[in-house]
């Protein structure tokens, strides 16, 4: 399976692209928001090993990409989409990217593409996403493809030896439709 925006291609994970996650996954800046704080080897082959099996998965619920510069064929982050057997109608969206990558609109266009894919391909009701309250770069994110602020949590993470809030954004495909539409129009 292969998605592809303007500047970005997002394609099943392969089994060597451990060793660029394992290289942006340990940078100090990607771990600001994370659980961990140090990446091994074995950690980065088993984080792309669980997405690899999630495609034999019958029926699929859980996508995961690998999110390529299709000119160098780099490997810069990952994005995907999830939801359960139990809910199918709703699945959340997550990205993560090399810090060296931030700042170039890449997120905008993976979460951007993840929504599309969602909406139009899986039918899904609604599309929700979670960041922390800290990681305002993430959340500016989610505002700029159209998602809404449906929450904050207080003190509902633990990690790296602290609580952390989480904001909750949400969008239907209702309302992703009328922006797709006034999108067009406005072209």
């Amino acid at each position: 399976m292969l998605l592809s925006t303007a500047r970005l291609q997002l394609r099943e994970f392969e089994e060597d692209d451990w060793q660029a996650v394992q290289a942006y996954q340990n940078d100090l800046l990607y771990l600001r928001y994370t659980p961990w704080t140090y990446r091994t080897e074995g950690d980065a082959r088993d984080f792309v090993q669980m997405f690899i099996n999630w495609r034999e998965e019958r029926p699929r619920y859980r996508y995961q990409f690998a999110v390529i510069l299709p000119e160098s064929s780099t490997l810069i982050g990952n994005g995907g989409i999830r939801s359960t057997h139990a809910q199918p109608w709703e699945a959340h969206i997550g990205y993560e990217f090399a810090s060296t990558h931030w700042g170039h609109g890449y997120a905008t266009e993976v979460a951007h593409a993840l929504l599309d894919f969602g909406f139009n391909e899986l039918r899904l009701h609604r599309i929700y996403a979670q960041c922390v309250v800290e990681n305002t770069a993430s959340a500016h994110v989610l505002e700029k493809i159209g998602m809404r602020l449906e929450g904050h949590l207080r003190e509902n993470g633990w990690m790296q030896e602290r609580w952390w809030d989480t904001l909750v954004y949400g969008i239907l495909a209702s309302e992703w439709r009328a922006q797709q539409a006034n999108d067009s129009l406005s072209v």
